[in-house]
């Protein structure tokens, strides 16, 4: 079985809040959060959001805590989709002095990403999108997006930038909404640093099937930087535990990441209102383990031949398999 490895958002230790509960739990500090992660069993890394958790002023707080527990600082994101000063949006706003701050504060966390050793900065640009018709100048707004993005990409080029995309929330309608949307605006902007990040929660909101959807990345020269991992109905982004919706497809999704050699961090992406948050984590790492066994019960030659075949009783007979034990 591939040797997978894990990090996780860290702010998914954190405080959690919605529309109706402004608290789900309770403020911790930084070094509250890296002890969870440190307590929680398989993480190596860990991801932090720009200004939450880390700053241009904290950077040696940082540094500490990622030595004093053996972690890895996986990515950085920075926060254009909290902050009020992109309520309207970051890349895309019409003021250009926040789209000029969006910029800035993008290469602070590249900069801040490469003293630490970490040579990924995860963009979800929650806020650039519209709301309602004849809101948007869809044309001049999707070219803020790009020419930003890319000057923030030739501004670091030894450190990747990674695009995830969401089809809404906190807008209606999100300006990187797809895999292949966001590909598209990785492909104009044209720099070998820049690629997308999957988020599986919201690929399925998307009605993507994630698995085709890592297919379709990595094929346009290996832009498949990055993997949110969590699960939901389809419906919204709930942030669920792995596996605890699509466990079939989060099989195959494994599958045709060992297939096209992606060698990334998983990261827990998860908003465990009401769970113990240590514990949600740890199970969602016990289910990724767990169905890594599953597909071992199978050989990698026969999933190829039974997908080439693209015979469904077949296939349910195998996963079936994998999951039981038996093919009777």
């Amino acid at each position: 079985m591939p040797q997978r490895k894990y990090s996780v958002i860290i702010s998914n230790f954190g405080n959690r809040a919605d529309r109706f509960l402004s608290s789900y739990g309770e403020d911790r500090t930084l070094a509250q959060l890296f002890d969870s992660a440190t307590r929680t069993p398989g993480l190596a890394g860990v991801e932090m959001v720009g200004t939450w958790h880390i700053t241009t002023r904290n950077v040696e707080e940082v540094r500490r805590q990622l030595q004093d527990h053996n972690l890895k600082l996986v990515s950085i994101i920075p926060d254009h989709f909290a902050s009020p000063v992109y309520s309207r949006g970051a890349f895309t706003a019409k003021d250009p002095q926040v789209r000029a701050r969006a910029i800035a504060d993008t290469r602070a966390m590249l900069d801040i990403a490469a003293d630490l050793g970490c040579d990924l900065v995860n963009v979800w640009n929650g806020q650039d999108g519209y709301d309602y018709s004849f809101q948007a100048d869809y044309e001049q707004e999707h070219g803020w997006l790009v020419d930003g993005l890319r000057e923030c990409a030739a501004y670091r080029p030894d450190v990747r930038l990674a695009l995830e995309y969401k089809p809404k929330e906190p807008r209606t309608h999100s300006y990187l909404g797809t895999a292949a949307g966001a590909l598209l605006v990785a492909q104009e902007i044209g720099l070998p640093n820049v690629g997308v990040t999957i988020d599986v929660g919201h690929a399925l909101a998307a009605y993507e099937n994630v698995a085709e959807s890592v297919v379709i990345v990595n094929r346009a020269g290996g832009k498949l930087f990055h993997m949110h991992l969590n699960d939901n109905y389809r419906l919204w982004d709930d942030d669920m535990m792995v596996g605890s919706v699509h466990t079939v497809e989060y099989l195959e999704l494994l599958y045709w990441l060992d297939h096209v050699g992606y060698d990334g961090y998983l990261s827990m992406d998860q908003y465990p209102y009401r769970e113990d948050t240590e514990a949600a984590i740890a199970e969602s790492i016990r289910w990724l383990d767990a169905m890594g066994c599953m597909l071992e019960r199978v050989s990698a030659e026969r999933i190829t031949e039974v997908i080439r075949r693209g015979d469904a009783t077949e296939a349910s007979r195998m996963v079936r398999e994998m999951m039981m034990g038996s093919a009777s």
